[in-house]
């Protein structure tokens, strides 16, 4: 365990003290661990309950430091869901300081949807985190959202499970779409090569091989090892294209597409939604730019 713990979050109680409230006059109180979190558990809740997310768009929940203003949210919150399975390393600073009437939901842990085990790197061997880049592990997270809540406020059942249910439908859909949309790329080119081992309920969900440099963000990233390793396997398999990712440095791939002379194509979303005005911008529209993207660099057909 990190030795620095306690002095961190006595440090940062100490801050907050005299900080205003993160939720104002609302009774529902409601913290996510981060944006695609945050995205799908607005889908459960509706307008009736005030969210606070934790690590803002754009920022790398793995490598995530707790900052004053979410030690205040933490203090007031009476919910917090979280991915879980070592997604966000911090979350051992939230179980220290917690009040005993937070309840803390991963929903990764809880979800009814079968883990893979990380692939490579420092963790592998650990159930993967990133389950919600399949539709079907959102719609597993979407049922524990729609039951937390149901618990916590019964007064509001009814709309909790309306909004489960348009919810479940507009992921179907949405898998739908992207299997129709993945089909003009060749089963030849169906190599995806990540920098981040995050893609993983992605290539089961829609038939790719998959290949990582390293498992989970907060491990080393690129080592000479493991830079070696995908060298030799680049080789061997000379993929159509490298990904880069938007939360990590595009230097480790940019460096194997021209060992190995193939395109670097990105940025994917994995570990953050986008910008409200990137092609990112929410749960959906991450997975579809995904998509696009991996059209453009394996050789899918064109979009009409």
């Amino acid at each position: 365990m990190d030795k620095r713990a306690p002095w961190i979050i006595t440090l940062l109680l100490v801050t907050v003290l005299n900080a205003p409230q993160a939720f104002g006059a609302n009774s529902f109180k409601i913290i996510t661990s981060f944006s695609v979190i945050e995205d799908l558990v607005k889908r459960v809740a509706g307008s009736d309950i005030t969210i606070t997310n934790l690590v803002p768009t754009g920022k790398d929940v793995h490598r995530w430091e707790l900052t004053p203003p979410n030690v205040l949210a933490i203090e007031e919150a009476d919910i917090m869901f979280y991915n879980g399975f070592g997604l966000e390393p911090w979350m051992r600073h939230v179980e220290a300081m917690a009040r005993d009437s937070l309840t803390l939901i991963a929903l990764a842990e809880n979800a009814d949807y079968e883990p893979l085990p990380i692939s490579t790197g420092q963790f592998k061997g650990n159930p993967d985190p990133h389950m919600w880049m399949d539709p079907k592990g959102a719609a597993a997270y979407i049922d524990v959202i729609a039951q937390t809540l149901i618990e916590h406020y019964p007064e509001k059942t009814e709309a909790f499970n309306t909004r489960a249910t348009e919810a479940h439908e507009a992921l179907a859909k949405l898998n739908r779409t992207l299997l129709e949309r993945l089909q003009g790329i060749p089963q030849t080119n169906r190599l995806l090569v990540t920098s981040e081992a995050g893609m993983s309920y992605f290539a089961r969900a829609y038939e790719f091989e998959y290949a990582a440099i390293w498992g989970v963000n907060h491990e080393t990233l690129g080592s000479a090892d493991a830079m070696a390793s995908m060298s030799m396997r680049l080789a061997e398999k000379r993929p159509q294209a490298l990904f880069y990712e938007s939360t990590v440095p595009c230097i480790h791939m940019d460096a194997l597409a021209r060992e190995v002379n193939v395109s670097l194509k990105g940025p994917l979303y994995v570990d953050t939604l986008g910008a409200s005005d990137s092609p990112a911008y929410n749960y959906p529209a991450m997975l579809r730019h995904n998509v696009e993207q991996l059209h453009e660099g394996l050789g899918g057909a064109r979009a009409d």
